[in-house]
């Protein structure tokens, strides 16, 4: 579905990614394993027509995504793609329910619609007692639930999560990660989750391992900060 083929990415006389090819199916959840500056954030941002490759080319379905213009990649990133960050970059003065009606309204969905469908999921996500909150008066565990639920209302095939449990404890990194496994299985949305917490190869379909901007293989060579 998501292929990425001998993908460098250089920022000067540094080299983030060096000739990196992974490919992501249908419905798969697949952990993006490595520690700080492996090049993890680089790649997702890359995958998700956020950043640019120096070299390389991004396919979506067949079709080279990375040739696009930039009104093809909007698109292709409000329709096909969610994205789930370390921080949530929730709106400060707009409650939960209208954090994640606003990709839906920009999809073309009428504000009625936007609001219902938002409500849906974000009932579905364990916050139908927090729909009129604002991010200010969420735990940080439910503002990444709310970002979640932005990331899945237009349905997207597949969620890219960048360290998406960095600010959670270990009681709602649990959780987070078990939500992802739970959606993943529902909806049969595919999960690309960079991260260098070691349970998350627990439950993972399957582990890239990625160390100084290369894809390593075989899984485990490289020791991570297990904190």
């Amino acid at each position: 579905m998501l292929k990425a083929t001998n993908i460098t990415k250089n920022y000067g006389d540094l080299t983030v990614l060096k000739d990196v090819s992974i490919e992501i199916q249908y419905g798969e959840f697949v952990c993006l394993l490595g520690h700080s500056g492996a090049g993890k954030s680089t790649l997702l941002h890359i995958l998700g027509t956020l950043d640019e490759p120096s070299s390389g080319s991004i396919f979506f379905h067949g079709e080279e995504i990375s040739k696009w213009n930039e009104n093809q990649k909007s698109r292709f990133r409000n329709e096909s793609i969610g994205f789930v960050f370390q921080f949530h970059h929730l709106l400060e003065e707009f409650e939960a329910i209208e954090n994640v009606a606003i990709p839906a309204m920009i999809k073309g969905l009428s504000l009625k619609q936007a609001m219902e469908e938002a409500e849906k999921i974000l009932v579905r996500v364990g916050l139908k007692e927090r729909l009129h909150h604002l991010p200010s008066q969420l735990s940080g565990g439910e503002q990444q639930r709310v970002a979640v639920a932005r990331a899945l209302i237009n349905k997207p095939q597949i969620i890219l999560a960048d360290e998406p449990t960095g600010n959670l404890d270990a009681y709602h990194t649990d959780e987070l990660f078990r939500l992802f496994l739970e959606l993943n299985q529902e909806y049969q949305i595919a999960f690309l989750i960079a991260s260098h917490n070691l349970k998350l190869p627990e439950i993972a379909h399957r582990t890239i391992q990625i160390d100084k901007g290369k894809i390593v293989e075989p899984f485990g060579l490289v020791s991570l900060d297990k904190s």
